[in-house]
């Protein structure tokens, strides 16, 4: 694959293109192979139709993030079911969906695609330089009430975490303060998980887990304030 705009495999054409089967338990994918790990919930998910499914509230986020309930945040039956599809044809086409990402949405070329990525670092410090980190709109959102926004802060570094993929205190220190800086000041919150939310999977929670990304959850503000972020 050439790094030339590939407008089939981009969400928004997959997401407007796919057709689920009419029958609800049909999956996009031999059940023995999912794309990526699926935890007995998401299995659930996948057996519901949309119209069974109730989307998260700003309270609800907020009890399941400070409980670190995270298996709990959950997507749309029927976005699920394309997230896993488009999963199914990027891996096709791309070898993994993190080669996708590289290729279509990051623009970023690692060191080395054995083993562990590395990339070329301006700053070693996570979230300390703009080149080494980029804030994207989530592609496959979690299935959120409206005027909730899913942004995804994608690095080229990895944050310290401990063996299950889980912050550290140094890693959870280094996001809070980046989220203060970046978004809570923006949108003139007043008291913390008013208006932004952030959380970061454990490694068997993670879709794609060959890049280190936090996931922020914004509330209350305008197209402007998302164009600000958003790359």
């Amino acid at each position: 694959m050439d790094s030339t705009h590939d407008r089939a495999s981009s969400p928004s054409t997959f997401q407007s293109q796919w057709t689920p089967d009419t029958n609800p338990t049909t999956l996009p994918f031999p059940r023995d192979n999912p794309p990526f790990n699926l935890t007995a919930i998401d299995w659930h998910q996948l057996s519901l139709s949309d119209s069974e499914f109730t989307p998260h509230t700003w309270e609800d986020l907020t009890h399941l993030i400070s409980t670190n309930q995270l298996e709990k945040l959950l997507r749309v039956p029927s976005s699920l079911k394309a997230y896993l599809a488009w999963s199914a044809h990027v891996k096709k086409e791309y070898g993994s969906a993190t080669n996708y990402l590289l290729d279509q949405r990051l623009g970023w070329t690692p060191l080395s695609k054995e083993g562990v990525l590395r990339f070329p670092l301006a700053n070693p410090t996570p979230f300390a330089d703009p080149r080494d980190f980029k804030i994207l709109r989530n592609d496959w959102p979690y299935g959120l009430d409206a005027g909730i926004y899913h942004i995804v802060v994608w690095l080229k570094k990895p944050l310290p975490v401990d063996q299950r993929g889980a912050l550290t205190e140094e890693g959870r220190q280094m996001v809070e303060r980046f989220v203060g800086k970046v978004f809570r000041e923006k949108v003139g919150e007043e008291r913390e998980g008013e208006k932004v939310l952030w959380f970061k999977n454990s490694r068997d929670l993670q879709s794609v887990r060959g890049l280190e990304h936090v996931h922020v959850l914004v509330r209350g503000v305008g197209k402007g304030e998302l164009g600000e972020w958003l790359v």
